[in-house]
């Protein structure tokens, strides 16, 4: 900055014209009289000019002190250059140098005054003024011991007013200055020291030139000018320290302003002194002295009283807060710490023995970080960095283990810290910590203990599922070896039903416990659900083989339920077995596909008969590999056109002709060829793509019937639903947006639904049907017969048709109780007044049945093959009169 880049060269010329000045009085010079005032007009001028820039760097207000300083040093230059003018006039009975410099006091006096913080956020109190007005008597008086001989020799009314005037002047100075240095505070505080400093040096050049003026000593000279240069340096260095005043209030001002009063009292007791001194040395005191150092006395004790009182006050306040304060601390349930620099505890608060397990008097001098676990004693060094650093978010709250008097250890939790005050430091002056504390023993117990809940079957005490995943998830990013082993009971449900569920739970038990027995110490055993466990060895596929064999060996025996009596004997004998699936698990997989594996490998167990070991092999593998793969296509393949239609038709015996298609899906993957439908509907519907799988079906069936339609044809169009497309509660919002997108109407679509369906259906499945139904869409119920329906729920639902499984038509022929159960759902259909479709017509012997029984609707290879689109036109044109007379027709392929 401008100032402070000109400061250093302008205190550099005020220390060359002080040993210039210095040397023109010493040696006598005839040239001093007039080199002497243009060297002090000359330091005051770079002084006006240092001032100058210096405001002009500042802002607003904290601009005006040192534009008076400005000011008031370019008046005393300028009493200096007429001082210099009259050089050869006889100076020592005044002159028209005199009226700038003394105009320049009041400036300075308004400088240091513009020095003060607003009055809207402080002014000085009685206190301070009252520092000033001890430090301006006592300067007075002063001035008064030193200038007595000269004040009794006085003549003439220029001479009074010099001897008398310029001591005033510079008490009043250095009293100005006192309030100003007491009053201001924070970042222009240095430079309210050195405008001290100079109303020191006017002060000293106040009584050294009134000594210069009336007795004419060289030496009084030579120290009046030695001080004007120092006044000026100091004001220099006060532009030159002087930050401005801080954006936001200074709220460092204390309760009792000690500085002031130490100043003041100091000055005020080495006057005093010094009067008692020359009373002591015989020199009497006039009136003046007299009465001056009464005031001060009377001052002093009044100022003294006033900090006596403030201090009482003070102590009453501290008593006062500090009850406040421990009233807080100890109605919460958290501890309060202060610990020094080095970690030791200073002072503890709170409910400290029910909290921590000590008296606040035996954690006080220990070191915190003995008293915690050896995982947690970094902690402390961890959050004072943090505290440094300004942030301690990610660290706290943290949970340590403590130890406590008796040796047990307790849950604590650090939920907050801050740095400890100044006065609390350590070694190297390392900052103190505060800390807050609260036990949480009990939580952490409840904690760990809904924690094993969580991982625990309640019946058997075992890991569940859970625990088994998390523990698999371990073991498939370790290199180690591991096998997965999946149990399930072979007779159990025959246990459950005979002897009841409790002897169920307790053979559940009595498993549990052999497995626990015969798996080793680091093996896992967990309780799937029902009557499944798993076990989770660390072995290889061989070992593990080996093992699987020796728990079928375990488990094959009679479980002998409880007599009603309680007895154990005359009670039931129930074969009991295992089966065991076995799957090697592989680096970084899936827990959840390993958990496939291992089921599919005990299907594969039950599957063969039961009571024996199965594991993942290549055909496993292949099936999950397949599987995943299809899994993973399948969305691209809806989405991208991967997937293609074929219709199969629908004839009526008594109109001769077809009069309907069914919409069947079909996918030629690019790689694994043609996939049957039955495989990748599964995936879909295991998979959650049951919904757009079928939405692609319903928008490609209705755009192949519309050109149809167009065309005048009488058909209508089947498309399977699956009952997950109900459930999910969007078929009649996807049916709607196919129809209009293709502009079939409603009454030409039958969706087929599975009679599970009957059996299962919720109310809001059976309002998605009535909403369909009232749409317009025939509702059939496909493969009827299969499951286990009920003639009140049949009709109770929407249903227009009735198709029965093909396995009913299959056996018609050679089957009469078969061909029965044809005839009653023909009647029962003509009864409800449903329409009866009869699948899987492949012969003409089972048309000539179907035929004498009624049915008029029929579906199957002889009538014709499922066809893509473009072949359609040849279906529907082919006539079907020889084949439904005993003349076979050519399938389409």
């Amino acid at each position: 900055m401008p100032a402070v880049r000109s400061s250093g060269p302008v205190l550099g010329l005020l220390g060359a014209l002080a040993a210039a000045t210095a040397a023109l009085e010493l040696t006598g010079s005839p040239l001093a009289p007039a080199l002497v005032p243009a060297c002090l007009a000359l330091g005051s001028g770079a002084t006006a000019v240092v001032a100058q820039r210096g405001a002009a760097r500042l802002p607003g207000r904290s601009a005006r002190p040192w534009r008076a300083i400005a000011l008031a040093t370019a008046l005393l230059a300028l009493g200096q250059v007429l001082a210099t003018v009259r050089s050869g006039a006889h100076l020592e009975f005044g002159g028209a140098e005199d009226v700038p410099m003394l105009l320049a006091v009041p400036v300075a006096v308004l400088a240091a005054m513009r020095l003060l913080p607003p009055r809207s956020r402080r002014w000085p109190g009685s206190r301070a003024v009252l520092d000033g007005a001890i430090a301006t008597l006592a300067v007075a008086v002063l001035g008064h011991v030193l200038l007595a001989a000269l004040l009794a020799g006085v003549q003439g009314t220029a001479d009074g007013l010099i001897a008398v005037g310029y001591p005033a002047v510079g008490a009043v100075l250095v009293g100005v200055g006192l309030v100003t240095c007491t009053a201001v505070r924070g970042a222009r505080r240095t430079a309210a020291v050195w405008l001290l400093a100079a109303s020191v040096a006017m002060a000293v050049v106040a009584v050294g030139g009134a000594l210069g003026r009336t007795l004419g000593s060289t030496a009084d000279t030579v120290a009046t000018e030695q001080a004007w240069l120092a006044m000026l340096a100091a004001s220099v260095l006060a532009v030159r320290s002087d930050p401005g005043e801080p954006a936001t209030p200074d709220h460092d001002r204390p309760i009792v302003p000690l500085r002031g009063l130490v100043l003041a009292s100091g000055v005020a007791s080495g006057v005093l002194l010094l009067l008692l001194a020359g009373v002591l040395a015989g020199r009497p005191l006039d009136p003046v002295e007299a009465a001056g150092g009464a005031a001060l006395v009377a001052t002093t004790s009044l100022r003294t009283a006033l900090w006596a009182a403030d201090g009482y006050r003070l102590t009453r306040r501290l008593v006062r807060t500090e009850g406040y304060f421990r009233a807080l601390v100890h109605s919460g349930d958290a501890v309060t710490l202060v610990l020094d620099g080095a970690g030791r505890i200073g002072w503890a608060s709170g409910a400290v023995e029910a909290q921590l397990g000590w008296t606040d008097r035996e954690l006080t001098g220990r070191l915190l970080a003995q008293l915690l676990d050896d995982g947690d004693r970094d902690l402390v060094a961890r959050v004072a960095q943090a505290v440094r650093g300004g942030t301690t978010v990610g660290l706290l709250p943290a949970t340590v283990r403590l130890r406590t008097r008796d040796g047990s250890r307790r849950d604590v939790d650090v939920t907050g810290a801050a740095s400890a005050p100044a006065a609390v430091s350590g070694p190297g002056g390392r900052t103190g910590l505060v800390l807050h504390l609260r036990d949480v023993t009990d939580r952490s117990r409840s904690r760990r203990e809904l924690e094993r809940m969580a991982y625990t079957d309640f019946l058997t005490g075992l890991p569940n599922r859970a625990r088994l995943m998390a523990a698999l998830g371990e073991v498939s990013t370790a290199a180690a070896p591991g096998c997965l082993l999946l149990v399930d009971l072979d007779g159990f449900k025959t246990v459950n039903d005979v002897a009841g569920h409790d002897a169920g739970d307790r053979l559940l038990c009595e498993v549990a416990e052999t497995l626990r027995s015969a798996a080793r110490e680091d093996d896992v055993v967990a309780r799937l659900g029902g009557d499944e466990f798993a076990l989770l060895v660390r072995a290889g596929r061989d070992e593990a083989t080996v093992f699987a064999e020796r728990l079928v060996v375990l488990l094959d025996r009679d479980h002998r339920p409880p007599a009603p009596d309680g007895s154990a004997r005359g009670g039931l004998v129930l074969p009991v077995s295992g089966s065991v699936g076995v799957a090697e698990l592989r680096a970084g997989e899936d827990p959840a596909e390993a958990v496939r594996r291992a089921d599919l490998a005990l299907r594969a167990a039950k599957a063969a008969g039961k009571n024996c070991v199965r594991t993942t092999g290549e055909a496993l593998d292949r099936v999950v590999d397949r599987r995943a793969r299809l899994a993973r296509d399948l969305p691209d393949a809806i989405v991208d056109g991967g997937l293609s239609l074929a219709l199969q038709p629908i004839v009526g015996v008594e109109e001769g002709r077809v009069l309907g298609l069914e919409a069947l899906v079909r996918w030629r993957h690019p790689e694994l060829g043609d996939v049957p439908p039955e495989e990748f509907v599964g995936v879909a519907e295991d998979e959650g793509l049951v919904v757009p799988l079928q939405r692609w079906v319903l928008g490609a069936a209705t755009a192949a019937l519309a050109p149809l339609l167009a065309q005048g044809r009488d058909l209508e169009l089947g498309v399977n639903v699956s009952v997950r497309h109900l459930q999910a509660g969007c078929l009649a919002a996807d049916v709607a947006r196919a129809l209009a997108a293709s502009g079939v109407p409603a009454s030409r679509l039958m969706l087929e639904i599975t009679e599970s369906v009957l059996v299962e259906a919720e109310d809001r499945v059976e309002r998605e049907l009535a909403a369909l139904r009232e749409a317009g869409c025939m509702i059939s119920i496909d493969d009827f017969g299969k499951g286990h329906s009920t003639l009140a729920r049949l009709s109770r639902l929407p249903v227009d048709v009735l198709k029965m499984d093909r396995d009913f038509v299959a056996h018609i022929e050679d089957d009469p109780r078969t061909a029965a159960v044809v005839a009653s759902v023909v009647e029962l259909g003509r009864t409800l007044g449903l329409d009866v479709v009869a699948e899987g017509v492949e012969t003409p012997g089972q048309l000539s049945v179907l035929r004498g029984l009624g049915c008029r609707f029929l579906q199957g290879y002889l009538l014709g093959r499922p066809v893509p689109t473009a072949d359609l036109p040849a279906v529907l044109a082919a006539p079907y009169a020889g084949v439904l007379d005993g003349d076979r027709l050519p399938s389409q392929v």
